[in-house]
């Protein structure tokens, strides 16, 4: 195929995607002038575009490239389970071995008495089963009542009905669509950057666990049934807790009789070098832990619950009850031969301790990027980071919605052949556990030429910086 033939293919290859296809999160008006970056191919951390451009995905796909993309074993094991098992019926008593050996591994991997695996199909779905089974749970035991979940702001928790009215990312909220307010409650976020002025991190770690106790008293723990927390807020901002806070708050939970739920859609599977975060990083055994992403580093879609043999024997308790949820591909066999295969390669390769030792590094390489006017904070543990951009260091002042200037950035990484993730005033990062020292100074010194060239362009423009 000539130049000309390839250059035409893809264009149309572009307005097929622009005139078909309905993507997540549709920004209308830029998605009909622009239309869609389409990717055809992806090995390791690098994808690449219809016209043969490489790109270094620091998002890490949607944070679930752990594995990196184009492993022919990965393949050849979802082919070989296609041929000899592609789908069976995983409702009420029957199953697959690929499904009963990787519930059997994640019973293994995971913290305390998660022995028990409800499989979704993906994080979505895990949060929203979750939530059903602390109403199933507290009413088995007598309290139907204990049906109410307390998030936090900024979460992020799915986009079904019942998920993207937990969380409560900023922006996420739009006036045309309609979500469940009875029954949800909202704490704050635990962001110590943004916390009150002059308030220390003990303090504010007081404040917060506060809130929780008032909210309690004032809606009652009787009514009170879970509460549901990332151990690091993802999408809402990559929110790293204060000391002590998650250990504080499953405290007050066990006092309260309250299911504590751990989203660790993003955080597991060696996101920051832990099969799973809650205990191996912050000390807690949640009732409940729900997953998805890394789990099969995004090859296949697979989400699941792992929740504490209590859970299970409460619920099945005199064994005339019927837990009546679930989906099509439910124990999908090639899904779990997927993620069986995908912690098969985790475990050979050593990628929780490489995620630790390149995760540091990035850490600290990032770290490098805090003294640019534009950026008021870095942050950040181990591969999960995001650099905040202000207008005023000094207040923490954002610019303008308006202004763009996260999307300026990533266009910008983009024409230099890096991905990052703009959200509001963020440039977030999520790169695949294989990614090199090499590939990270590669990251930050892109990212870092992008501000520093859409600043210039800004201050040009006559937009106020400092």
């Amino acid at each position: 195929m000539t130049h000309a033939a390839h250059a035409l293919a893809n264009e149309a290859l572009w307005e097929k995607d622009r005139a078909h296809a309905v993507h997540p999160w549709t920004n209308f008006g830029p998605f009909e002038e622009r239309g869609s970056l389409i990717f055809t191919r992806g090995e390791g951390c690098y994808l690449w575009d219809a016209d043969g451009r490489r790109y270094f995905d620091a998002i890490g796909g949607m944070w679930c490239t752990n594995i990196g993309l184009g492993r022919r074993e990965m393949a050849d094991a979802i082919a070989e389970q296609a041929l000899r098992l592609g789908y069976s019926n995983f409702f009420v008593d029957t199953g697959n071995d690929a499904a009963a050996l990787l519930a059997a591994k994640l019973a293994e991997l995971a913290p305390g008495d998660l022995n028990r695996v409800h499989f979704t199909t993906g994080g979505s779905t895990a949060v929203d089963t979750a939530i059903r089974m602390v109403a199933y749970y507290h009413h088995v035991r007598g309290h139907p009542e204990k049906t109410h979940v307390v998030s936090r702001e900024a979460s992020y928790h799915g986009s079904t009905y019942l998920t993207i009215s937990v969380g409560k990312r900023y922006g996420d909220r739009i006036e045309e669509f309609r979500y469940k307010e009875d029954g949800i409650h909202h704490l704050s976020s635990p962001n110590l950057y943004r916390r009150p002025a002059g308030m220390d991190e003990d303090a504010f770690c007081d404040l917060l666990v506060a809130e929780f106790e008032d909210l309690i008293a004032r809606v009652g723990a009787d009514r009170i049934g879970g509460f549901i927390a990332e151990p690091i807020q993802a999408s809402g901002g990559i929110v790293i807790p204060p000391a002590g806070y998650l250990k504080r708050m499953w405290e007050v939970c066990r006092r309260h009789d309250i299911l504590f739920i751990a989203d660790e859609v993003v955080t597991a599977f060696g996101r920051i070098g832990h099969w799973f975060a809650s205990e191996a990083e912050f000390g807690i055994v949640p009732d409940m832990i729900t997953t998805a992403k890394g789990l099969t580093s995004g090859y296949v879609p697979l989400g699941a619950v792992i929740f504490s043999d209590r859970i299970w024997a409460t619920m099945a308790e005199g064994g005339h009850r019927w837990f009546s949820t679930g989906f099509t591909y439910s124990g999908h066999p090639v899904s779990c031969r997927a993620g069986l295969k995908n912690i098969e390669i985790m475990e050979r390769e050593g990628l929780l301790a490489r995620a630790t030792d390149v995760g540091r590094y990035f850490e600290e390489r990032l770290a490098t990027l805090a003294e640019l006017p534009l950026v008021g904070n870095v942050r950040g543990r181990k591969l999960m980071a995001c650099v905040e951009s202000v207008a005023n260091r000094e207040t923490k002042e954002p610019l303008p919605d308006e202004v763009g200037e996260s999307k300026r950035i990533s266009d910008a990484c983009e024409a230099m052949g890096l991905m990052v993730r703009p959200m509001g005033h963020l440039n977030v990062m999520s790169p695949p556990l294989v990614i090199t020292r090499d590939e990270v100074d590669f990251v930050v010194e892109t990212l870092g030429q992008a501000i520093r060239q859409v600043t210039d362009e800004l201050v040009r423009e006559g937009v106020r910086i400092g």
